[in-house]
């Protein structure tokens, strides 16, 4: 079968490729469409101070459904989760949540930064401003650093990097302020009530977000939704990105998969020899993307059906979002009993994610993303098949869902200048592994600076 479907994608791609070499594609201008319901009243430019509190009423819904929750059906024998989560396992975690998981005590930690809340283009935006706390005899640059997160993700996933960034490393003259957002529709920042709302519209918000802070120029940021966001913005707005780190850099185009299938029997054609097994053969890598893909073919078509049986439901929505913190952080998490959750994460900040989108009600509007991101509309922009002409980094973590090889990332990335396998990590990279994505955030931004302070 893989030989047929290799032929196929072989001659597919070849047309592709020709057809790409003709059509050349200009960068299209984006209006700042108001998203919000309050469309025709005047947009206000304050940026208010924020603290997230959650009411003594919503908790106690929250912990009678966790004790009047149904009996699960017990998961088959010595299955791990490859049948999807453990119901076993998850009645672990249900417990937890109800008896031990202490919310004010993690609300008082989800507060430690200033947080902050101002209208963009008809919607409220919630973020972190976090600006580095410098000693009296330390001269060092301040860099403004935007980070975005994805799904099922949310701001928490940066907790323990913020404070990483925004204090001096040994040997560096520079440290950075971090503003860090709730994409619109997840947590604290609305969801658009109109459709239209996919990546670049939410670059365009972001560039207004910057803008409305004061910076002119400034760094990004990106992992999952976050990267192709950050992305889009050095797309859109390249005079604007100083240098654009992602550690999920994709460019899945026909082209490549052309490459990856050449590669994975004579990998040296796309310098891919070295680190084989992590790229190849492709055989394997598209197995399981389709085997961990459901998820994203519903919240491609029907987010609200989904959306709707999540909401109903904390234990439907500790299951589904637990789930992909196991198979995505590792692949291999699946076979175990628990699903390896905790070899990366505690319990308590994984429930820290879930409440986000629990408390805020907030799954249905975050899984829309993907509806917005392929309808016929969105994908007529091809602004996935752009170049990013700014400097970029791509960090790749090796239990990443997907990783291309450098070479392959070149007709997407042709400036890039940092390209780094990292030892250990996975797909949830600023919550698994903070301190190797901060050093490699470093050393990505040291070598811009140097090149531009060369240039001066």
């Amino acid at each position: 079968m893989w030989k047929t479907v290799g032929m196929l994608g072989l001659c597919v791609a070849g047309i592709s490729i020709y057809l790409s070499s003709v059509n050349e594609l200009n960068v299209p201008t984006l209006p700042e469409t108001n998203w919000g319901s309050k469309k025709n009243e005047k947009e206000s430019i304050e940026i208010r101070p924020f603290k997230i509190d959650v009411s003594k009423s919503v908790l106690d819904d929250l912990k009678y459904r966790l004790a009047h929750r149904r009996t699960f059906k017990k998961p088959l024998e010595n299955v791990g989760w490859t049948y999807g989560i453990s119901t076993t396992y998850l009645n672990t975690v249900l417990d937890y949540w109800r008896d031990k998981y202490n919310w004010t005590e993690r609300q008082a930690l989800l507060n430690k930064y200033p947080q902050f809340m101002t209208t963009i283009q008809g919607l409220d935006i919630h973020f972190y401003h976090v600006k580095p706390n410098l000693p009296n005899n330390k001269n060092l640059k301040v860099l403004p650093l935007l980070m975005l997160h994805g799904w099922p993700g949310s701001v928490v996933e940066f907790q323990k990097i913020i404070p990483m960034l925004t204090k001096p490393w040994p040997n560096q003259n520079f440290v950075f302020e971090v503003i860090v957002p709730s994409l619109p529709g997840y947590g604290f920042s609305e969801g658009a009530v109109r459709p239209g709302m996919a990546n670049a519209q939410i670059a365009v918000i972001f560039k207004n977000l910057m803008q409305r802070l004061g910076f002119e120029k400034f760094y990004v940021q990106g992992g999952d939704w976050g990267s192709v966001i950050a992305s889009d913005m050095a797309v859109l707005f390249p005079e604007k990105i100083i240098g654009l780190h992602n550690n999920m850099c994709t460019s899945l185009n026909l082209s490549n998969l052309f490459w990856l299938f050449v590669g994975t029997y004579f990998p040296s054609l796309i310098g891919a020899n070295e680190h084989y097994s992590k790229f190849f053969p492709v055989s394997e890598i598209l197995s399981f993307l389709i085997e961990e893909s459901g998820y994203f073919h519903i919240q491609a078509t029907k987010p609200d059906t989904i959306g709707a049986a999540l909401t109903a439901s904390p234990d439907a929505l500790a299951a589904y979002i637990l789930e992909k913190f196991s198979v995505w952080t590792n692949k291999t998490y699946k076979k175990q009993d628990d699903g390896g959750i905790t070899e990366k994460f505690v319990l308590d900040e994984l429930l820290d994610n879930i409440m986000i989108y629990w408390i805020t009600n907030s799954i249905t509007t975050s899984v829309r993303l993907y509806a917005e991101n392929y309808t016929s509309s969105y994908r007529s922009l091809k602004i996935d098949q752009l170049p990013i002409k700014v400097f970029t980094a791509c960090a790749v973590f090796p239990n990443e869902i997907l990783v291309l090889p450098e070479s392959l990332l070149k007709q997407k990335y042709p400036n890039i200048i940092q390209y780094n396998i990292i030892s250990r990590g996975g797909h949830f990279a600023a919550f698994e592994e903070p301190r190797l994505l901060a050093d490699d955030i470093f050393s990505f931004v040291k070598k811009i600076e140097n090149l531009t302070s060369k240039s001066s």
